[in-house]
């Protein structure tokens, strides 16, 4: 903990800690920023013109703020918004307020360490009021230019009439369908660009459309070999990406020489990009770019600002990117909010680009509409999900949630007629144990059987796969922490498991900290099984993406926690049959639509919710907003400066 006595009585700082907004972290970079100030600032600029807080003092708070906006998910902090907000709430007993937004701006542009975009000093400030720290500033301009640019450049001469031969023979279209088949326009899009993004709900069909769109770019390579890459977030996602290609290959009836063609293996990012232990950069940047035709990127909701800036930056120019993702989903965990914002504009083709499309896949498109940025064009959103139907609760759930329609959610959740839904009122954590000891052991009965049996461990991971309990926070009685401690209780209780000892047969496990030693990663599951080679010792084993087994004592495994239960954010990038979901009883800051829908979405068969009417109907109003100049440099400032040209 750091000191705040080494700030003076009227500084803004200490108080802002205290209150648990600023961290330890943001006190040290303030003071740093003041020392690179060299206290010119406080000297040279007029006392008077902030009566609040004195130039230094304004200084290091917003310095201090926009630190601890990149830790909270956003990329800079909107200073206007900050200011307001304080405001709002203050009373008469609030220890300060910030100088007039006008007057707090004029101190930062008068500052040696303030610069505006486009200079190099530590912080960044823009004529809207977002300051940033530099390293995000320069991510978010070098991957917005990167995203025009590559929207902006055609790929090489398209043999159309083999592509539009190619679309009838690999999308014939559903009988079950009405409107556009939107995977074969996303196809289609995916040939005649340099870049993709395709953004669906769960059962939209995206693995399998880009399955088609591999097939259709080998058909235009002309029988040069094509250099693909599947890549996804995390470990998970990648293992999940590889398990849906492969299952779903075989039913393409392609050639030999196209089915090739796709490959079945897929790795992380930053294996990808060739990461390096205890440093942001990667092996392949723009001077070493990677050896490839095509990158396919799953689960591009949870790939923040810094990453997806270096791995567009990492691929050569002429090479496709096809992004997959949901926008609808929780952002990632690092700072930014890249899918979103990038199909903030999406919906409509330009009339000329819907034309062509229109010709070439032989569906009724939308009008177009003026082209406001170069990305129009690129970007197709997945409507049919063909996974949850007419009747689906959860689809119907999620459609509500989307819209923020609190009402119409908890209405559909009382729906006795949906099956696949249920709502339960749990407001007293008392009543916890009680409510969800049923639940719990019937949802992990058969996985902690066969684990007791001595079954295959891939027929155990699979098993552990049919259900998980979800929760919105890690702590407090509905957290994670509480409710792995209750599911230990109580399947000790029913006698599967025997919490007595700390490594028991059917533990399940998650990383919570790198190993590149052991290749052990943040999020990789593992389960404690009995060693086949000495039956009465166990041993942690992990599951590969490739189906591959290892398996560790104990006491090797990097840091770790019990995972019956995990939070809704490391569950992303998976999908359970079953899910059960605990809110808290009173709102919390990181409730949101975004958060619900995406613990909805882990589910194939069936979603419980467990929580307040009231606090489940705030969150689904209260949408997540962070804080990003990248919506505005992708679609504002093209149309008001025209559409680049491409700077390859």
């Amino acid at each position: 903990m750091i000191s705040t006595e080494h700030f003076d009585s009227n500084d803004p700082l200490p108080i802002l800690y205290d209150l648990g907004l600023l961290t330890d972290l943001d006190l040290h970079f303030a003071r740093f920023v003041n020392r690179l100030a060299g206290g010119e600032l406080s000297e040279s600029f007029p006392r008077p013109v902030a009566e609040t807080l004195g130039a230094r003092e304004s200084l290091e708070l917003a310095a201090a703020l926009a630190s601890h906006a990149t830790g909270q998910g956003d990329i800079c902090v909107n200073l206007r918004q900050w200011a307001w907000r304080w405001n709002a709430g203050a009373t008469e007993s609030t220890p300060f307020a910030p100088p007039p937004i006008g007057d707090w701006l004029e101190i930062l542009r008068s500052s040696p360490v303030v610069g505006r975009p486009g200079e190099r000093h530590p912080l960044i400030l823009d004529r809207r009021g977002r300051l940033y720290l530099y390293r995000y500033w320069g991510y978010e301009r070098q991957l917005a230019d990167d995203l025009l640019q590559r929207a902006s450049a055609d790929p090489d001469e398209v043999d159309e009439a083999q592509l539009r031969a190619d679309l009838d023979r690999l999308f014939p279209h559903p009988p079950q369908l009405i409107g556009p088949d939107w995977q074969k326009v996303a196809a289609a899009v995916a040939a005649l660009k340099r870049i993709c993004v395709i953004s669906g709900g769960p059962g939209t069909g995206k693995t399998s459309t880009v399955l088609r769109i591999l097939a259709l770019l080998s058909g235009q390579a002309g029988g040069r070999p094509l250099r693909v890459a599947l890549a996804a977030p995390t470990g998970k996602a990648a293992a999940r990406l590889q398990e849906s290609i492969r299952a779903a290959k075989p039913g393409l009836g392609l050639e030999p020489q196209q089915a090739v063609q796709i490959p079945e293996e897929a790795s992380t990012l930053h294996r990808l990009l060739g990461g390096r232990p205890d440093s942001v950069y990667f092996r392949h940047d723009r001077d070493n770019p990677l050896p490839l035709d095509v990158l396919v990127v799953d689960e591009v909701s949870m790939v923040g600002l810094a990453l997806m800036a270096k791995t567009v930056d990492a691929l050569p120019p002429e090479a496709r990117l096809i992004l997959l993702g949901d926008k609808d989903q929780l952002a990632s965990v690092e700072a930014g909010s890249v899918l979103g914002e990038m199909c903030a504009g999406a919906g409509r083709f330009s009339p000329a680009f819907q034309a062509r499309l229109a010709r070439l896949t032989g569906e009724a498109l939308p009008g177009g509409r003026e082209a406001i940025s170069p990305l129009v064009d690129a970007i197709v959103l997945l409507r049919h999900s063909f996974r949850f139907g007419a009747t689906s609760g959860i689809g119907a759930l999620a459609r509500a949630v989307n819209k923020g329609r609190s009402a119409a959610a908890m209405a559909l959740l009382a729906d006795a007629e949906f099956r696949d839904i249920d709502w339960q009122r749990l407001a007293d954590p008392a009543d916890l144990a009680g409510r969800l000891a049923e639940p719990v052991t019937a949802g992990f009965a058969s996985y902690l059987r066969a684990a007791r049996e001595r079954a295959e461990p891939a027929a155990v991971f699979g098993e552990f796969g049919r259900f998980r309990v979800l929760a919105a926070l890690r702590g407090g009685p509905f957290g994670v922490e509480a409710l792995n401690r209750l599911c230990e209780t109580a399947l000790h209780g029913r006698g599967l498991i025997d919490e007595r000892q700390a490594w028991y047969v059917g533990r399940p496990v998650m990383i919570v900290r790198n190993d590149y030693n052991l290749r052990l990663f943040n999020g990789d599951i593992g389960i404690t099984l009995a060693d086949p080679d000495e039956p009465e010792r166990v041993k942690v084993f992990f599951l590969g993406s490739d189906g591959t087994l290892r398996s560790f004592a104990p006491a090797r495994l990097p840091e770790h926690e019990t995972v019956y239960a995990m939070t809704v954010h490391k569950s992303q990038g998976s999908e359970f049959e079953r899910i059960l979901v605990v809110t808290p009883n009173e709102p919390s800051p990181v409730l949101s639509r975004e958060l619900v829908y995406t613990a909805l979405t882990r589910a194939k068969q069936h979603a419980s919710f467990y929580g307040v009417p009231e606090v489940f109907a705030a969150a689904v109003e209260r949408r997540l907003r962070r804080s990003s100049g990248l919506r505005d440099r992708l679609w504002v400032e093209p149309r008001a400066r025209g559409n680049p040209q491409p700077q390859f």
